[in-house]
């Protein structure tokens, strides 16, 4: 999937200076305030994900994430900003303070459902920015806001940014852990997005000064999908009828 999207924002580059206009975008919400007049320099970002699920044996409970941005994306968000030794510390707390504010107010580009039940987080803990070469590092904690029962297999988990100015990937399905006692119970299976050539012809064709379209990120995301052993419902709930029968 990534090697499409790698084709599309070449041609995209080849075109116009930049895919939509960002200042809709949720994600501009923090790059926008770093670096307000460079956005048009990347008609592209790239974010590289890894995922820890935090759970027991029948529960998930929340979600670590990291984030690594590409080094033109690192640079929008260092972009004035004090980086001496001194300082620089200091800088990427600050800093990471400002982009975990602005997630919230998106949802930190998280999804997570039973079958179509959204299920609802509180807010992001431990956001901090770290920084290694050119690129930087975001992480948080995402705790549910109870937690959820595993399932048979109606869970799914989705991490996209809705006008897909950033394509957000996990590369490979070992980016993903389970915690060792829900390891015990479920397993995941990572599944690539399938846009048709119709939608990635969309993507193409949107003009540099097209309004940001929401419905198109979800187009090119992945999923993860939950598998866990669970009894059997049904074969519980005849039991209990065969248990409340008069002796």
């Amino acid at each position: 999937m990534r090697k499409i999207l790698f084709q599309l924002t070449s041609s995209l580059n080849a075109n116009f200076p930049k895919l939509r206009n960002f200042k809709s975008n949720y994600f501009v919400a923090f790059i926008l305030v770093l670096a307000p007049l460079r956005i048009y320099a990347h008609p592209h970002s790239w974010v590289d994900m890894k995922l820890y699920v935090q759970g027991t044996k029948d529960t998930i409970t929340g979600f670590k994430q990291k984030w690594t941005f590409d080094p033109m994306t690192t640079a929008y968000m260092f972009d004035g900003e004090d980086m001496s030794p001194a300082h620089q510390q200091a800088t990427m707390q600050k800093v990471a303070d400002s982009v975990m504010k602005n997630l919230l107010n998106s949802h930190y580009y998280t999804y997570f459902y039973d079958k179509n039940t959204p299920i609802k987080y509180l807010v992001a803990t431990d956001g901090k920015l770290t920084k290694k070469g050119p690129k930087a590092t975001l992480s948080f904690e995402l705790p549910l806001a109870h937690p959820k029962k595993v399932t048979e297999n109606t869970l799914v988990l989705h991490v996209f940014e809705p006008t897909y100015y950033m394509d957000m990937t996990w590369d490979k399905a070992s980016d993903i852990t389970l915690s060792p006692a829900l390891a015990e119970t479920c397993s995941f299976k990572l599944i690539p997005a399938h846009p048709t050539p119709e939608e990635v012809s969309y993507a193409m064709s949107l003009p540099a000064d097209a309004d940001p379209d929401n419905t198109l990120g979800q187009l090119f995301t992945q999923t993860v999908k939950f598998h866990c052993d669970v009894p059997n419902s049904s074969n519980n709930k005849a039991q209990e009828k065969v248990n409340e029968q008069p002796k």
